[in-house]
C-alpha cells in the first residue's frame, strides 16, 4: 500500500472512530433523556374545539368509559366510540400518565370513525383535542 493510500485510510479510520464515539455520546444522551413534556398547544384555536368541548361534556356525563366500544349518545339517539387506552407511544403528551381516547363526532353505531379525538389524562384530569388523529394536540380543560 502506498504512503498516500495509507494516509487516506488513516484519515478514514479516524473519522469513523470519531463518528462512532459521537454517536455513542448522543445515543446515550437521547436514550437517557426524559420524553418531551408535551407537544401540544396550551389553548384550543382549531375550528373543531367547540365540538370537542361539547363532546367532552357528554363523555364526562357518561363517566369516561374505559371499555373500547360504541356508546349511546344522549340526547341525539346516535352513538359515539370510546377507543379505550391511548398509549402515547410518540410521547406527545406528558410521559408516565394514563390516557383514554374518545371520538368527538357522534354518528350511527358502527359507522366509520373520523380523525377528531379527545384524550383524557386519567392522571391529572386534563383533556386534549386532536383534530388530525394524533398529529396535533390542543389543551381543552
Amino acid at each position: 500500500m502506498s504512503g498516500k493510500n495509507r494516509s487516506v485510510l488513516t484519515v478514514v479510520k479516524l473519522l469513523l472512530a470519531a463518528l462512532v464515539a459521537t454517536t455513542g455520546l448522543f445515543g446515550a444522551s437521547i436514550i437517557s433523556a426524559p420524553a418531551a413534556q408535551a407537544d401540544w398547544a396550551s389553548s384550543c384555536t382549531h375550528s373543531g374545539c367547540a365540538e370537542a368541548l361539547s363532546s367532552n361534556r357528554t363523555w364526562a356525563s357518561l363517566g369516561y368509559p374505559s371499555s373500547r366500544g360504541w356508546y349511546d349518545w344522549p340526547p341525539t339517539g346516535t352513538c359515539n366510540f370510546a377507543g379505550g387506552t391511548y398509549n402515547n407511544y410518540e410521547g406527545e403528551l406528558p410521559s408516565g400518565h394514563s390516557y383514554l381516547e374518545f371520538d368527538v363526532t357522534p354518528r350511527e353505531c358502527g359507522a366509520q370513525r373520523q380523525a377528531y379525538r379527545i384524550i383524557l389524562d386519567r392522571t391529572t384530569g386534563d383533556v386534549y383535542f386532536t383534530p388530525d388523529h394524533y398529529g396535533t394536540f390542543y389543551f381543552l380543560t
